[in-house]
């Protein structure tokens, strides 16, 4: 994930590891301790995409997972949360968070008033996952926006630096 202002590319811009990879082993550590059934990556994938959230949602959502019993060796279904993934998720969140605050801290005085006024673009798959928007407002006061089209956004942008070498050399990678 991305966040940037909107308006610039800052020298201190950041990339930070999203909860995309990362949800496999929270989710998989949760629901082990929980019910002893771990998840594969695609189920876990789509657990994401469709229940998970970095804040609380105005409506509990649920899903169904199937997986296999570690203890029994059966396959087994499961019922799982939104609040039960966010909480998988919480120590992810926290990172994004954290990197977030870092990355406003390196950014140049000259663009913080940019920044208040406009906010930041969060970018990248992790970017998607609902309530982030609202978790990182939250965190740092500042408006958050999802960029048009986030997941080709990081490629199209890191495209247009290489493109240009003298913005290439302003640019912290």
């Amino acid at each position: 994930m991305i966040v940037s202002p909107i308006s610039k590319v800052v020298p201190a811009g950041f990339i930070i590891p999203g909860p995309g990879n990362i949800i496999i082993v929270n989710n998989e550590r949760e629901r082990s301790a929980n019910a002893t059934t771990p998840t594969g990556e695609r189920t876990a994938e789509e657990v994401k995409i469709r229940i998970g959230s970095a804040y609380p949602l105005k409506k509990r959502m649920t899903m169904e997972v199937k997986g296999r019993d570690l203890v029994a060796g059966i396959p087994k279904t499961l019922i799982i949360s939104d609040e039960e993934v966010r909480e998988a998720l919480t120590e992810t969140f926290v990172t994004i968070v954290e990197a977030v605050k870092i990355a406003l801290e390196r950014t140049p005085p000259e663009l913080a008033a940019d920044i208040v006024d406009k906010g930041l673009v969060v970018a990248g798959g992790g970017s998607l996952i609902k309530g982030l928007d609202a978790l990182l407002k939250e965190a740092t006061g500042l408006p958050i926006t999802l960029a048009m089209d986030p997941l080709s956004a990081v490629a199209l942008g890191a495209g247009k630096v290489l493109g240009e070498p003298k913005l290439l050399r302003k640019v912290n990678i």
